[in-house]
């Protein structure tokens, strides 16, 4: 080897220890009698010493010719600092050097690499290899390999299989779209990119791997956002001979082994709310419940006062910010200014002050006395010194525009702190949605998700208020989690393609051969995928999955150090069977 020590691992302990390092030279600073220079590898940084009549000359001078990013191998002997850094591991101590070997030299980098770089994301993301030299992201991937080190050693221990599912498979309707593989054998043929594993793991169920996991590469053909990239890695798990309480402990018990193991916290158990009252209450799916704030429905209480704006909306609803009572007309107005963005889409905003002296003062004082205001307070359960905000027109996009206000003033107010946690079981989905463009429904999860048993008979009459067995795991409002129960039976997975717009045709041609194997004995059967980048990215407290990823694409779904998408030639074009002209 060529070093004894890695530069993160030296002591106090070490003093007076002949050692060699190798590394990277992160910084020099020569006050001329006395040199530093500071080593950086994958470990940590180890600071390096020579002296002005106490170093040899010679390699003093070469010292002195080391540039940044220069890759050198040093031995020396470790020395007590006499000025310590508490913000390193290695800050007590220092190497008093014997000698310098410079393994290749370096360009000047084409930004800092240091943890606060001067390099912008475009920058960074051309020159990866050297951004990942840098701490923060360096530490990210190191989260991410202990959380998949530890959802095996968890997984292992409860008799989980691990199963590699094939990576060219048939294209598929439904979900996002697929990136297509051109076959050269077979022209005019596509192989796809795997979505997720989904009919693969159901096999295997049937297969009796009754409890299958895989870290798995899928990928979807999407728009690109910070949480969101072409090519993405899950946590995909199935298990069989099990109910949707059984899958829930499980998978529950995953993630706070995951944050025992990894954060150090100990996570209390996860309760369970249905998507009705996640709707009805926070106006998400994926409700944040660090905070309480609570929706509470005012429409009885408003209606019929001669406001039009209540008076002919489907819902008048609100929640109480505590403590908000305070707010100035100012950020009264810029908290109206955000609900009126496209992206929110409400018309306007009502508040009403409950000040600390018990006078109520709102802005639609003109129709609402104080004894009707009163009836607002109680029904808000608000208390001397809150605001109350209220948004009304249609039920769904009023609950929508709501929970995005509610998620707003939280952030203002502190409320959303990357270093706390809260994990939410959302339970009891819709079966179905309807898609206003093809003039369907479509399998809100998939056309596998199995509906509950009591609303079957809704299929013909209600289809949107037919319940599935689906979950989703939710933490800090961020959806890292989700699965169902299957189908497990020829004749109800064909009722579902029918129902979902399959003629019996178009769902031989896709699905056969899962409709065949569910006629060999398909025990019962459920599962879940963790959206395993999201994950990392939650516990890393970080917005974007890109630092948890080792060579991510950008928000065009470009990989702009390897420069691909990028045009073939057009000899692999014809053994494609591909009439496409490369660009010039």
């Amino acid at each position: 080897m060529l070093r004894t020590h890695t530069c993160g691992e030296l002591r106090i302990q070490d003093v007076n220890k002949r050692v060699a390092l190798t590394g990277w030279v992160q910084r020099l600073r020569d006050k001329g009698s006395l040199l530093w220079i500071d080593l950086r590898d994958r470990y940590g940084i180890t600071q390096l010493f020579l002296e002005e009549g106490k170093s040899d000359p010679a390699m003093l001078q070469s010292a002195r010719q080391l540039g940044r990013e220069y890759v050198v191998r040093v031995t020396g002997t470790v020395a007590e600092r006499l000025s310590k850094n508490d913000k390193i591991p290695t800050g007590a101590i220092e190497i008093k050097l014997e000698s310098i070997e410079v393994l290749n030299k370096s360009k000047t980098p084409p930004f800092t690499i240091e943890d606060n770089t001067d390099g912008g994301d475009d920058l960074r993301m051309k020159y990866r290899y050297l951004d990942l030299r840098r701490s923060p992201v360096r530490e990210g991937l190191q989260l991410r390999h202990k959380m998949a080190q530890q959802t095996r050693a968890y997984l292992d221990s409860l008799n989980f299989i691990e199963v590699e599912t094939p990576v060219l498979i048939k294209s598929t309707p439904e979900g996002a779209r697929d990136f297509v593989v051109p076959s050269r054998i077979h022209h005019g043929e596509f192989y796809a990119l795997p979505q997720s594993p989904q009919t693969f793991k159901q096999l295997l169920m049937v297969s009796g791997f009754d409890r299958y996991y895989q870290i798995v590469k899928c990928f979807r053909d999407e728009d690109l956002r910070a949480d969101r990239q072409p090519e993405f890695t899950q946590i995909d798990c199935e298990m069989a001979f099990i109910t949707q309480e059984d899958i829930l402990a499980t998978f529950e018990g995953l993630v706070r082994h995951l944050f025992k193991t990894v954060k150090g916290i100990d996570m209390p158990s996860v309760p369970h709310m249905t998507y009705a009252d996640a709707m009805k209450y926070y106006g998400s799916d994926k409700p944040d419940t660090r905070f309480e704030m609570k929706f509470c429905e005012l429409t009885d209480i408003v209606k019929g006062k001669g406001f039009q704006a209540f008076d002919q909306a489907s819902m008048a609803v609100g929640f109480c910010a505590r403590g908000c009572a305070t707010y100035t007309r100012k950020q009264l107005d810029e908290l109206t200014e955000f609900v009126k963005r496209p992206q929110i889409g409400a018309k306007g905003m009502v508040y009403l002050r409950y000040e600390e002296n018990g006078t109520l003062k709102s802005s639609v004082d003109k129709f609402y006395p104080p004894d009707e205001l009163r009836k607002w307070v109680t029904a808000c359960n608000a208390q001397p010194g809150d605001l109350i905000l209220v948004l009304s027109g249609e039920t769904d996009k009023t609950r929508k525009a709501l929970g995005e206000l509610r998620l707003y003033v939280a952030s203002q107010l502190g409320l959303r702190d990357k270093n706390t946690f809260s994990a939410l079981w959302v339970i009891d989905f819709p079966l179905l949605e309807w898609n206003e463009e093809t003039s369907r429904y479509h399998a809100m999860h998939h056309p596998f998700t199995s509906p509950k048993r009591e609303d079957l008979q809704l299929l013909d009459t209600a289809p949107g208020e037919i319940r599935a067995n689906a979950y989703d795991m939710v933490i800090n409002g961020t959806e890292v989690g989700g699965g169902s129960i299957r189908i497990h039976d020829r004749p109800t997975q064909q009722l579902m393609f029918n129902h979902l717009g399959f003629t019996e045709e178009e769902a031989k041609k896709q699905f056969g051969f899962l409709m065949e194997a569910f006629e060999f004995g398909a025990p019962p059967h459920g599962g879940i995928a963790f959206g395993f980048d999201r994950l990392c990215s939650l516990f890393g407290g970080a917005d974007s999955i890109r630092d948890f990823i080792a060579f991510p694409k950008n928000n065009a779904g470009r990989d702009t150090m390897i420069d691909t998408p990028a045009a073939i030639s057009q000899e692999q074009l014809n053994e494609l069977g591909l009439d496409i002209q490369p660009e010039k």
